[in-house]
């Protein structure tokens, strides 16, 4: 019972890295951090573009300089508002002129006293997926390739400490990123400049692997802990046992088996059984008895 629910609790923290992992690929591969609109001035009308645009009343022909166009629209009519989408990457905005995207790379974008910090943001990213790759690692060994317990929480302890680690790296990283969107925002180029904007599904992506993240490296702690626990109370009850039994031990045999028990942990582990099996309850007396006939052999032949 207690095997099934450590390998279960093993099985819950694999699951969850995953996850962290799958979804902090998708975040980081994708440009949908931010989204929202930018104010753009109407496009002339032509061929191919009859609405949003500004009518010149030539039919679309702008190749006579001599002619004077005039606008009658004020304000807001005067622009077009075209949805973009930034990622760590690039940024991507709609053409107003034809079909598709044009994406730029959001690097260029940012004011130059930024690309530093939004450097060291992409490399706490890669850094961070590859903490998520080594502990999703040293999970699986665990609950797979590890029959030996004291081997298991070795692994246990640095898949909590490496899933630790990364969590608290991507989560600098997200912030990092997010404090340069906000200034390239004030400070960008004026034909990029958001007139609105919001986070976007890869944002929550991000986070939520960082949710995940932390979630694992707590459940691995968890049972790790959990562990510790059970071995040093089964250790316990093993000297409790010695206490019980050293009426009928020679002393000798007695404090060897104390030594060991209060040994290091993987040696009580491998003592536990021997109170229960060893010495069981109906056979005491007939151990008692062997004991005795053993310490007076040597007297018997004294005596002869």
């Amino acid at each position: 019972m207690v095997k099934s629910t450590r390998r279960c609790r093993a099985l819950l923290s694999v699951c969850l890295n995953l996850l962290a992992l799958l979804l902090s690929t998708s975040a980081f591969a994708t440009t949908y951090w931010c989204a929202g609109t930018q104010r753009v001035p109407k496009p002339t009308c032509g061929q191919q573009r009859t609405r949003h645009c500004v009518d010149d009343g030539g039919g679309g022909n702008v190749t006579d300089r001599s002619k004077v166009h005039y606008s009658w629209e004020t304000g807001d009519d005067r622009f077009v508002f075209r949805r973009f989408h930034t990622g760590i990457w690039s940024s991507c905005e709609e053409n107003i002129n034809g079909p598709g995207e044009k994406c730029r790379s959001f690097i260029d974008l940012a004011p130059a006293s930024e690309r530093g910090v939004l450097w060291l943001s992409v490399v706490s990213e890669i850094l961070y997926i590859l903490l998520l790759v080594v502990g999703f690692s040293l999970m699986c060994l665990e609950l797979f390739h590890s029959n030996n317990v004291i081997d298991g929480l070795k692994l246990n302890a640095f898949a909590a400490v490496f899933t630790y680690g990364c969590g608290l790296l991507g989560m600098v990283a997200h912030m990092m990123y997010t404090q340069v969107f906000q200034i390239t925002v004030s400070l960008g180029p004026e034909d990029w400049r958001p007139h609105s904007w919001d986070y976007s599904w890869s944002f929550c992506m991000a986070w939520g692997s960082f949710t995940c993240c932390m979630a694992a490296s707590v459940t691995t702690l968890n049972s790790y802990t959990k562990t510790v626990i059970e071995f040093r109370h089964k250790r316990k009850l093993f000297e409790q046992g010695l206490r019980d039994d050293r009426s009928f031990l020679h002393p000798d045999t007695f404090h060897y088996l104390q030594g060991q028990a209060l040994g290091p942990v993987d040696q009580a582990v491998a003592l536990y059984p021997v109170p229960t099996e060893v010495y069981p309850g109906p056979s005491r007396r007939s151990g008692r008895e062997d004991l005795r006939d053993s310490m007076m052999e040597p007297l018997g032949e004294e005596q002869c």
